[in-house]
């Protein structure tokens, strides 16, 4: 059996769109293929069963046979790791990695996907390098784009690798801005290979891809809805905050930006209501697609120039930076409902990594 681990140099790199891009891409060439989470930190329950959720969105997208048991062996809830540095962790986690590794041996080809960077998991034995190691798998590193940035990113995670007798098959470097940064795609090739890693390929930056629509925003973050808005299906373009002067909001905020501001800053509100609404008559593009408001109710004037205006509008009686925070959990998830983002997932693998290259690295798998 060929396999894969693949890896990435930290969180939000897009490590799960190009596992779920790869997966396709294998599947693709009538392989049958299988998809493993050996360690996960994000842990849900799915039909009473307790596993990571990308294991979970890979099994919904591609309806795979593999029970989650097998595809997600291990997890690590709040509290975990203090109990595995107490002692009180008694179980050989590496054998039930190795147990649900064994169970997909009929399978001609196994994506296998990382926690975080090479590092992530080792305060419980089982960093990304030391899984890779007992597996016996390759390993391909996921970075974001730019350019010093991702090279340095990678050649220190595939030293962790390399020190552990992981073979570092290649890299792959994400959310490329191709259009503004002409011949990136060679820098990096270049860049990598003084340092012996080979660039797979790069993966163009898509807002959809790392944006939610104003749905998701609706169903993920808590609240009471205000008002639902004209069109639930729009991506958002930024997100910013605001609690300055309504000029100065308006200077740093540019268009299609998520607003999350203090429901009591009523002048700061009215104002952006109004450009919200003048802007379209001048023929320029809303700044605001969209309002979070934060710890205090609106007023029923404010509440009405939302509806009034056609604007999405949450409340939450959170402090801003939790609310902040719970939308940037939204930023990078990708759920099975995201029909049309998962589609450009696919599309772009397809288009810009090379199928051929990527399972001459897995064929240097052993075992």
């Amino acid at each position: 059996m060929r396999h894969l681990y693949l890896a990435a140099t930290g969180q939000n790199r897009g490590k799960t769109t190009t596992s779920l891009g790869l997966l396709d891409l294998f599947r693709g060439q009538g392989l049958r293929t299988g998809f493993m989470k050996p360690v996960g930190q994000r842990t849900v329950i799915e039909e009473g069963i307790p596993a990571d959720e990308d294991a979970v969105l890979m099994k919904a997208v591609f309806d795979l046979p593999e029970p989650l048991a097998a595809m997600s062996p291990v997890h690590i809830p709040r509290g975990f790791t203090k109990s595995y540095i107490a002692g009180e962790v008694v179980e050989d986690l590496g054998a039930r990695i190795r147990t649900a590794h064994a169970s997909f041996a009929d399978h001609e080809l196994l994506l296998v996907e990382g926690t975080g960077h090479a590092g992530v998991g080792a305060v419980i034995g089982l960093s990304n390098a030391v899984v890779a190691a007992m597996l016996g798998t390759p390993a391909v590193i996921v970075s974001g784009g730019g350019v010093g940035r991702p090279i340095d990113e990678i050649v220190l995670n595939a030293a962790l690798f390399a020190a552990h007798g992981v073979p570092v098959a290649g890299a792959i470097v994400n959310k490329v801005e191709v259009e503004t940064q002409p011949g990136i795609e060679r820098t990096l090739e270049r860049g990598l290979a003084m340092h012996g890693i080979p660039l797979l390929g790069i993966l163009p930056y898509r807002p959809i891809l790392s944006n939610p629509s104003l749905a998701m925003v609706a169903e993920g973050v808590p609240g009471e809805l205000v008002n639902g808005g004209s069109d639930l299906d729009l991506v958002i373009g930024a997100v910013g905050i605001a609690a300055m002067h309504s000029d100065h909001a308006l200077e740093r905020l540019r268009p299609g930006t998520l607003v999350i501001v203090p429901g009591d800053r009523e002048e700061l509100l009215l104002r952006l209501l109004d450009d919200h609404v003048d802007r379209p008559r001048t023929g320029r593009a809303p700044i605001v697609c969209g309002l979070i408001l934060t710890g205090y109710r609106p007023s029923g004037r404010v509440v009405e120039a939302i509806r009034a205006a056609g604007l999405f509008a949450l409340f939450n009686p959170e402090d801003t930076y939790t609310l902040a925070s719970a939308v940037h959990d939204l930023l990078v998830k990708t759920h099975a409902a995201d029909t049309e983002k998962i589609a450009l997932i696919k599309a772009l693998v397809r288009e810009h990594l090379a199928v051929d290259r990527l399972l001459a690295a897995a064929a240097s798998a052993g075992g």
